[in-house]
């Protein structure tokens, strides 16, 4: 039984010269074309033979049996088709007849090909269009394009969105090639059966591999975030984790926790949530909410029930971190103007921006990879935010 080797097809389907002289090379060296496919080529194992190859464009899929056998009889025996391409082969030493004989003629084999790729190239650059207009308004319309990447809520967008670019500049590129051929063909330059290819192999080689990597990227992403996200009810004790608590930060032995508010066995009002992302491999965001029995607000509006909330990133690239600040800033300031927004010099951190209001308190902070946002409702002194933080970012860090 001949053995099938598979090889990597050395340039785009359109490129007939270079997969006529592909195949013939690979027949001196004992492969002989079977099959092909989108990416690759089959072939059977056998004894190398010079042998010729050519391809023959039809706008129907399928080559009539009454072509096959008019080309068997001029010495052309069929072997395969892929998508609009019929390829035939002939020994050397037969010297058999073109089976074109004049390029004018063969440029109508080429004419409604051209005129579908052209359509196709349409119709793959609007499609393009549309994504970079949709992903253009998920990273831009907010404003806050590094939040989005860090959270990891658009890299698979965007992976889609460079895979469908690239398809488009192939459907232009073909359209454009199949028309210059069509063009040459007319004006009776003939196709160069002799392409050279190997320079066009490692090309595609190259983009293969990474077009598998970045897809294969793509589709796990969504899984690993999947399986790593978790969230849990925040434990009354502390814990050797790297974002602020309530309790830290209010120092008051009466303050207790609010009423649950239980999810799936969670109290999503006292909770943490953990994620990842391949930009921020690290992520928490919390929630406490806390009471002082007794005590009231100032405003005489309740009992004094002061909360925090807290997101924390460790990033994979710390030139980011400024950036995310910015847009993390942008993202809840909610009906704050950006003049509220303080930035203070302090000597632990790259960044530190505050904002305060009466019973709020905002901290934004960053150092090397860390980052932290912690937005605090309550009387405490805005320095015990700053000293917590001071404290969980070395935990980022490690």
């Amino acid at each position: 039984m001949n053995k099938t080797v598979y090889k990597l097809r050395p340039s785009d389907y359109w490129r007939i010269g270079k997969h006529e002289s592909w195949f013939a090379d690979m027949a001196a060296k004992g492969l002989h074309l079977k099959k092909m496919g989108i990416h690759f080529a089959k072939f059977v194992k056998g004894e190398p033979r010079k042998m010729r190859y050519r391809i023959d464009v039809s706008i129907k899929k399928k080559v009539t049996q009454e072509q096959i056998k008019m080309y068997a009889e001029s010495g052309w025996d069929y072997v395969t088709s892929y998508g609009f391409f019929h390829v035939f082969l002939s020994p050397e030493e037969l010297d058999a007849p073109e089976l074109h004989t004049d390029p004018t003629e063969q440029s109508f084999t080429l004419k409604e090909l051209d005129k579908k790729l052209a359509m196709n190239a349409v119709i793959v650059v609007v499609g393009m269009i549309l994504m970079v207009g949709m992903l253009s308004s998920i990273w831009f319309l907010d404003r806050t394009p590094t939040f989005f990447m860090v959270e990891g809520m658009v890299i698979q967008q965007t992976i889609l969105s460079l895979f469908i670019g690239y398809s488009a500049y192939t459907s232009l590129q073909a359209a454009i090639s199949i028309r210059a051929l069509r063009k040459d063909l007319i004006v009776g330059k003939p196709i160069d059966h002799h392409e050279p290819w190997k320079r066009h192999y490692r090309l595609k080689s190259m983009i293969a591999f990474l077009f598998t990597v970045v897809v294969g990227l793509s589709a796990i992403i969504p899984f690993v975030q999947l399986v790593k996200m978790d969230t849990k009810t925040m434990p009354e004790a502390s814990i050797d984790l790297p974002f602020v608590r309530l309790a830290d930060v209010e120092q008051n032995p009466a303050l207790v926790r609010d009423e649950p508010y239980m999810i799936d066995n969670v109290d999503w009002g006292n909770r943490y949530t953990y994620n990842w992302s391949p930009l921020a491999p690290v992520q928490y965001e919390t929630d406490e909410n806390g009471v002082v029995p007794g005590r009231m607000w100032k405003d005489g509006s309740g009992e004094y029930s002061p909360s925090i909330q807290t997101k924390v990133y460790q990033l994979s690239v710390p030139a980011m971190a400024d950036n995310l600040i910015s847009d993390l800033i942008k993202r809840y300031n909610y009906e704050y103007s950006s003049e509220d927004f303080v930035k203070t010099k302090h000597p632990t951190f790259d960044h530190l921006i505050v904002h305060e209001e009466e019973a709020m308190n905002e901290v934004f902070a960053s150092k090397g990879k860390a980052v932290i946002h912690v937005r605090y409702y309550g009387y405490a002194n805005i320095n015990a935010i700053i000293e917590n933080i001071e404290d969980k970012i070395e935990l980022v860090l490690e």
